[in-house]
């Protein structure tokens, strides 16, 4: 099957909604089958986030509640790309404002996806520390929340019961627990056999 067998052809959008964190467009498309009509699409910004898995297995993360989902869990620290900034500077500052830790060494690119791709644009770029040193309070006073570090071997059943908040929160967790195991997560040595 070629890429272009039930691709949709775009023909332009037209904004209906603008502000710093989300656009909503209007996107005339035409479906596969032919049909073509305007199709909503939302546009968020350039999200980064930071990973940080201490030399206890643990993660930094921050147990706090969502209003929109009416529901209390773990997120990884992170935020908007402000214009200018690097992800990983992002990243990282938005680890200092939302803990008062601050990352040590250089950030490893972990992943980039897109959480939601039938509707919604919302670029997520995550990096990886394997330390970090407090530095200071939180100053981020809207991100307001329990710091904690979590053993890595708790994630997938906090997943399993709906604590982990989001997709910037699961994708880049469950990644890296995946390919830590197979040997191949960012900055990860290969695996060696004993005798």
């Amino acid at each position: 099957m070629t890429e272009d067998v039930g691709s949709w052809k775009t023909f332009g959008e037209r904004t209906v909604y603008d502000n710093k964190w989300v656009r909503l467009g209007l996107t005339d498309v035409q479906a596969p089958n032919g049909e073509r009509w305007e199709y909503h699409v939302v546009h968020l910004a350039r999200i980064a986030i930071g990973l940080i898995v201490d030399a206890q297995d643990r993660v930094l993360m921050l147990w706090r509640y969502r209003f929109a989902t009416d529901q209390w869990g773990y997120e990884l620290l992170g935020g908007l790309v402000e214009e200018g900034e690097e992800p990983a500077a992002t990243a990282a500052r938005e680890i200092r404002e939302e803990s008062g830790y601050e990352p040590v060494g250089d950030a490893e690119h972990l992943i980039s996806f897109e959480p939601l791709p039938g509707q919604v644009t919302a670029p997520t770029d995550v990096y990886l520390w394997r330390a970090a040193e407090k530095v200071g309070e939180p100053t981020d006073t809207e991100e307001v929340g329990r710091l904690e570090w979590v053993p890595l071997s708790r994630i997938p059943e906090l997943a399993q019961r709906k604590e982990i908040l989001g997709a910037g929160a699961l994708v880049p967790l469950l990644y890296y627990i995946a390919s830590r195991n197979s040997g191949s997560a960012a900055g990860q040595d290969q695996p060696t056999e004993t005798a």
